[in-house]
């Protein structure tokens, strides 16, 4: 049986009480935990079985799930670097210095890489005697001083920017695949797969970590199901047919799915089908084998993920550490759909799914990865900044608890501190720090509580897109400058403006924003849109 919890009003005082004990609990050596953040890229909000896809193969995924929590709502920054220097940081991504993306934009707050007055989950679990490791993907700063070696950790693996072949070797002969092991170029032997390889140096930090007899916090940062669609072999056979059905049924039944998988209330309905997007059955035979097919690669990259978290789980067995771990399963924003998929295709060599391939996730399948929210990836709807987000700690977790309400990237960093055991410094190496923006959810997490107060609302801009989610309000403005108004509690689809019924929360909710935005040295993006256009020939980039 499911165990529930929500989020609403409780004292602050009881809260406070709370965090002290939890605190003075897990500050004891003894119980200190090992922390395995892993983060997939670009994987939609039902594009694992416990969150609706149960066309996907993801037995470990579905095992954190039944042996740990779900929460129905986390929020993400909707694009790949934002939510990382948040997840990094705990703080709003302007503040740490990646307001846009990782390109240098003039600004502090677009600079493009971390600040040093926001420290990194590395720097200040390492400094309350932590080991700290990555594998995987960074993309919070491309010079050698903001590598991740450089900000707090210990051991060290994977690419640096925001996208990499899976393959060394593709069809042409070409090197594309740029890795670093603590450093130093790494090489990628032939017809090994980048996904595999992430995992393999993972276990082998663990390994090593083992003899230091000391915690560790392992970030484990997967770039699948990201963009090029490249699979191996063996897993895109398991996928062949799977995906007849049609995106426009198979959208419809994930719906279905997430309400009986309890991440969606039964009442809340999908959203409003993309009007660009074509009906499954008015495509010919051979289009529907063509779309079947890149599905199946996207769904195999998926599956090696989860054959990854299966391998991890049994190290951690192995090492006789699962019982005092602590395994955080996110994405970084929603499936990746509208504008410049195709901006990257024109350096096909061979077949989706294979080394020569450079085809992107189109809007069609990945309006089904983010079922039943509206829209994609870079953008503030629903679709574009939920992820699923599941917590495993056989210590202090029950199983099978699905947790209701709002919970933000920003809310990991005092999490993990308060686990720990560690405080988060003032100052750092003679630098004042960035204060963390978000809420410690060990109450929510361990039980101690069924209902957390947020405090305030939480807040996105990202490219001239902003919202505000406040309560059961949500208030959302793209680039073209028109607020609508939801009610998340009701029509978390967003199919219905409430706008013109409510100028008062609208105006209310603008005024939050301009403060948060102020505090957060959040700029115009019309006053930076030359910048950008004159830093770079191509139109401006949103498919990383």
């Amino acid at each position: 049986m499911k165990r529930y919890i929500s989020f609403g009003k409780i004292m602050v005082g009881a809260i406070a009480l709370t965090l002290v004990a939890n605190a003075s609990l897990f500050a004891q050596k003894k119980q200190r935990p090992n922390i395995i953040l892993v983060l997939v890229d670009d994987l939609g909000f039902s594009d694992t079985s416990p969150y609706g896809a149960t066309d996907l193969e993801t037995p470990n995924i579905n095992k954190l799930a039944s042996e740990g929590l779900k929460l129905k709502e986390f929020y993400n920054n909707s694009i790949c670097a934002p939510t990382r220097a948040s997840l990094l940081t705990g703080q709003y991504q302007h503040k740490a210095g990646v307001g846009y993306f990782n390109v240098n934009l003039g600004l502090p707050a677009y600079q493009g890489f971390l600040n040093k007055e926001s420290l990194t989950l590395a720097e200040v679990l390492k400094n309350g005697g932590y080991s700290t490791i990555i594998s995987g993907k960074w993309h919070v700063g491309d010079d050698e001083d903001q590598w991740p070696a450089q900000r707090g950790f210990d051991k060290s693996f994977g690419f640096i920017g925001g996208a990499s072949n899976y393959y060394e070797i593709n069809e042409n002969g070409k090197e594309d695949v740029k890795l670093l092991k603590n450093n130093k170029p790494y090489y990628l032997a032939k017809d090994r797969y980048l996904t595999e390889e992430i995992t393999n140096n993972a276990l082998e930090f663990l390994d090593e970590q083992n003899e230091e007899k000391r915690p560790f916090f392992l970030y484990l940062a997967y770039n699948a199901p990201h963009w090029p669609l490249q699979a191996l072999p063996e897993d895109i056979a398991k996928y062949k047919g799977r995906y007849s059905i049609g995106w426009d049924s198979l959208r419809t039944l994930r719906h279905k799915n997430a309400i009986e998988e309890g991440v969606i209330d039964k009442d809340q309905k999908i959203a409003v089908k993309d009007d660009k997007l074509q009906s499954w059955d008015k495509l010919t035979y051979d289009e529907q084998k063509y779309w079947q097919t890149r599905q199946e690669v996207y769904a195999a990259m998926i599956d090696r993920v989860d054959q990854g978290i299966g391998r991890v789980l049994s190290k951690l067995k192995e090492l006789k550490k699962d019982e005092n771990t602590l395994i955080v399963f996110i994405s970084d924003n929603g499936a990746q759909g509208g504008n410049n998929l195709r901006l990257y295709t024109s350096r096909n060599t061979g077949p989706v799914g294979t080394a020569g391939s450079y085809e992107v996730q189109n809007s069609n399948w990945s309006q089904t990865g983010n079922s039943p929210f509206r829209n994609y990836k870079g953008t503030p709807y629903e679709g574009g900044i939920s992820a699923p987000f599941i917590a495993w700690y056989p210590k202090s977790i029950k199983a099978n608890t699905i947790a209701q309400g709002t919970a933000h990237l920003i809310d990991l960093a005092p999490t993990f501190y308060q686990l720990a055991g560690v405080q988060y410094p003032a100052k750092y190496k003679g630098i004042t720090t960035n204060a963390l923006a978000g809420k410690s959810l060990v109450p929510v997490l361990t039980g101690q509580v069924d209902k957390l107060e947020r405090g305030e609302p939480l807040f996105w801009e990202r490219g001239g897109n902003k919202a505000v989610r406040d309560g059961k309000w949500k208030l959302v403005s793209t680039s073209d400058g028109k607020y609508e108004l939801y009610d998340i509690e009701k029509d978390r689809a967003e199919n219905i403006d409430l706008a013109a019924q409510h100028p008062e929360v609208v105006q209310k909710l603008k005024v939050q924003y301009q403060v948060w935005a102020q505090k957060n040295d959040v700029v115009d993006y019309n006053k930076l849109r030359g910048v950008q256009q004159g830093r770079n020939s191509a139109p401006v980039r949103t498919g990383f």
